[in-house]
C-alpha cells in the first residue's frame, strides 16, 4: 500500500507540476502538435488493419455459430454493431496503442532522463513537466478517442463487407440488423472509454519514462513495465466503467 500510494503521488505531482504558466506558447504548440501526429497519424496504419479483420472475424464467426434456422441472418449485423461499438474498438485497440504509444513515449522520456536532457532542461529554467509530459497527455485524449470512432466505422464496414462477399447475408439483412434497436448511448459510452483509455495510455508511460533511474537496460525494464500496467489498467477500468454506465 505504502507502495502504490508513493506512486499515485509522484503521478500527482508530475502532472501538477506541469500546469504552470508555460515561457514560451509556441514552443509548447509545436510539441503537441508534434505529439499529436506521433500518437494519431503514426498509429493509424495499425488501427486501420486491426479494425479490419476484426470486423471481417467477427462477421464469419457469429454467422457460424448462429446456425439455427429459428435465428435469422440480420441479427448479424446487430451483433458486429454492438460488438464493435461496446467492447472491441475501445478496449482492443487502446490496448494496442498502449504497447505502439505506451511503450515510445517511457522509451523517449526514459532516454532523455538517463542522457540528461531532462536536467539540462531544468537548468535552463524549462519546466520539462509542462514541456514534455502534459503535451502527450493532451495529445493522446484528442488523438485516441478520434481513433477509436474511425475504428468502430472501419470495424462495421469490414463486417458488411466480409458478410456480403462471403454471401452469408445480403446487403438488406446486414443494414436491418445494424440499423436495429440502436441505442445511442452505446456511442457515447465508447467514447467515455477511449477518453478514460488515453490517460492511462499516456499518464502511466509519462511516468515510467519521466522517473527512470539506472541506463539503457532501466529504460528498456520501464518501457516494458509500463505496457503492462497501462494494460492491466485498461482492464480494471473497462470492467469499472461497464458496471458504473451499463
Amino acid at each position: 500500500m505504502k507502495t502504490f500510494l508513493g506512486h499515485i503521488g509522484k503521478i500527482t505531482l508530475m502532472i501538477g507540476g506541469g500546469f504552470r504558466k508555460p515561457e514560451n506558447q509556441k514552443v509548447y504548440w509545436i510539441e503537441f502538435m508534434e505529439q499529436c501526429n506521433d500518437i494519431g497519424i503514426r498509429s493509424l496504419p495499425i488501427v486501420l488493419i486491426i479494425s479490419i479483420f476484426l470486423g471481417m472475424v467477427m462477421t464469419v464467426q457469429f454467422a457460424y455459430q448462429l446456425v439455427s434456422p429459428f435465428v435469422q441472418k440480420s441479427i448479424i449485423g446487430t451483433l458486429v454493431r454492438d460488438s464493435t461499438i461496446l467492447e472491441f474498438s475501445p478496449t482492443v485497440i487502446c490496448i494496442v496503442l498502449a504497447g505502439v504509444v505506451g511503450s515510445k513515449i517511457a522509451s523517449e522520456l526514459g532516454n532523455m532522463r538517463v542522457s540528461e536532457q531532462i536536467d539540462a532542461l531544468e537548468i535552463m529554467g524549462v519546466n520539462t513537466r509542462s514541456y514534455l509530459v502534459l503535451p502527450r497527455i493532451f495529445a493522446s485524449m484528442i488523438m485516441v478517442p478520434c481513433l477509436i470512432i474511425l475504428s468502430i466505422a472501419v470495424c462495421i464496414w469490414a463486417g458488411y463487407v466480409a458478410g456480403i462477399f462471403s454471401h452469408i447475408l445480403t446487403k438488406q439483412q446486414f443494414f436491418f440488423g445494424l440499423t436495429t434497436g440502436f441505442v445511442p448511448f452505446n456511442l457515447f459510452f465508447a467514447i467515455i472509454k477511449a477518453f478514460v483509455f488515453s490517460l492511462i495510455i499516456s499518464i502511466i508511460p509519462c511516468y515510467y519514462g519521466y522517473y527512470v533511474e539506472g541506463g539503457a537496460l532501466e529504460i528498456g525494464r520501464a518501457s516494458t513495465k509500463s505496457v503492462v500496467v497501462s494494460c492491466i489498467l485498461i482492464l480494471f477500468a473497462d470492467y469499472g466503467l461497464s458496471i458504473l454506465l451499463l
